[in-house]
């Protein structure tokens, strides 16, 4: 009985991986001295949709709705959108597969730029395959899948970056080297953060659109929530709105975003706000006033810490004080965050909260230091009282030895 159970179980798994190697692999029998064949059942071999025991007939048959040998063809390049979406739109059919997969794509596709062109008759308009590839798709999450977020970039620069490609649209090509270049794909890449953003980010995947004018702040809020809330606040707000000027782009770009420091604020040579504002006039002013509140708060927190690690490395323990002073290190960045209200006094009252911290930590460091020239004193006092004790020990031993030496030589 065991023997006959084991028998089935080998017949049923080994009918199960022909049918399956028929299904997907009967295109390659045909003529396995064709290497484009080869390389393409290589190549859909590691295609998830071949591992979900789809075959070509499903694309190329059809979309999976007929068989016959006349309807196996290549597809032309108008029909992919919607082939894909006869899959990809169908709800039913999709969730058979995976229930967590959206069904959206193809409509937000027709709604986005490329969607549209395409639609249009513009034949060089991104579709499907030009981003998730053609026999080797990959889920997004697959490291190897082209629309994998460490990937996204370089897939959209393969267009994006070609400037006699890009010709005919007049945009500009440098997005990429931009990017490259930003805190964003440092964050990306160096530091290993997927959620960082790339492209499809800000722009969109299948309902790609260039950010507008007005959705600019919204597109940037929805990781730089407070940076937003106060642009909102401040009067650049309506400044900007009334003379059509994008928000955050304006200081800090778009693609090539850069690590901001307090060079930024003011009206010095690296300062953004120099862009518009003088020094003599209101806002020129404020911006300056802004930059030496940071500058001061950054100079006495350095000053603390200094004093502190003088303290520590006396041997005076100051670590909670040191924790503290992290704390201005907190009310340093919330008043740089604060700076997008462009209001003097609300940045002021950021970096007073700091001040304060850094004035405690200050004097948390001269009490140890006092106290350690308090011990060492208490400790010097004993120690020049024994010495003098030794001394005098010393002196009087002398004064025996002679006096012992004298009566011995009288007895001679």
């Amino acid at each position: 009985m065991g023997k006959s159970l084991l028998v089935l179980t080998f017949v049923v798994a080994l009918g199960s991986s022909l049918a399956r190697a028929q299904q997907t692999g009967a295109c390659s029998n045909c003529d396995q001295g064709d290497s484009r064949v080869k390389a393409i059942a290589e190549e859909f071999a590691a295609d998830i949709h071949a591992q979900n025991a789809m075959s070509c007939n499903v694309c190329h048959a059809g979309g999976g709705r007929g068989t016959e040998a006349n309807r196996i063809s290549a597809i032309p390049r108008e029909r992919i959108p919607e082939l894909c979406g006869s899959c990809h739109a169908d709800a039913d059919r999709i969730k058979k597969f995976n229930p967590s997969l959206h069904t959206d794509q193809l409509a937000q596709y027709r709604t986005s730029v490329h969607g549209i062109k395409f639609a249009n008759g513009d034949t060089k308009a991104a579709v499907c395959t030009d981003c998730h590839g053609v026999h080797r798709m990959r889920p997004a999450s697959d490291p190897g899948s082209s629309v994998h977020p460490l990937n996204v970039a370089a897939t959209c620069q393969r267009c994006h970056s070609d400037a006699e490609y890009m010709k005919p649209y007049h945009v500009a090509t440098d997005q990429y080297a931009g990017y490259s270049d930003s805190v964003h794909h440092e964050a990306m890449v160096a530091g290993g953060d997927l959620s960082a953003p790339t492209c499809t980010t800000c722009h969109g995947s299948h309902g790609a659109v260039p950010p507008g004018v007005k959705s600019v702040a919204s597109v940037c809020g929805t990781c730089h929530v407070l940076q937003a809330r106060y642009f909102e606040e401040s009067p650049h707000k309506h400044i900007f709105a009334m003379m059509n000027i994008a928000s955050c782009v304006t200081c800090h770009s778009s693609h090539r975003i850069k690590h901001p420091d307090d060079t930024f604020v003011g009206t010095g040579p690296k300062a953004v706000c120099g862009n518009c504002h003088t020094p003599d006039e209101p806002a020129g002013e404020t911006a300056n006033g802004i930059h030496r509140r940071f500058q001061r708060l950054e100079a006495d927190m350095a000053g603390a810490k200094s004093l502190l690690d003088r303290a520590e490395h006396s041997g005076m323990d100051v670590s909670e004080a040191q924790l503290e002073l992290d704390q201005a290190g907190d009310a340093l960045t919330k008043a740089r965050v604060t700076l997008h209200t462009a209001t003097l006094s609300r940045v002021t009252e950021d970096v007073n909260v700091g001040a304060g911290i850094v004035a405690k930590a200050h004097q948390a460091g001269e009490a140890a230091l006092r106290e350690r020239g308090r011990r060492r004193k208490s400790v010097l006092i004993p120690l020049i009282a024994i010495v003098a004790l030794l001394v005098s020990l010393g002196a009087y031993l002398r004064e025996i030895e002679r006096g012992q030496l004298t009566t011995t030589g009288a007895k001679r």
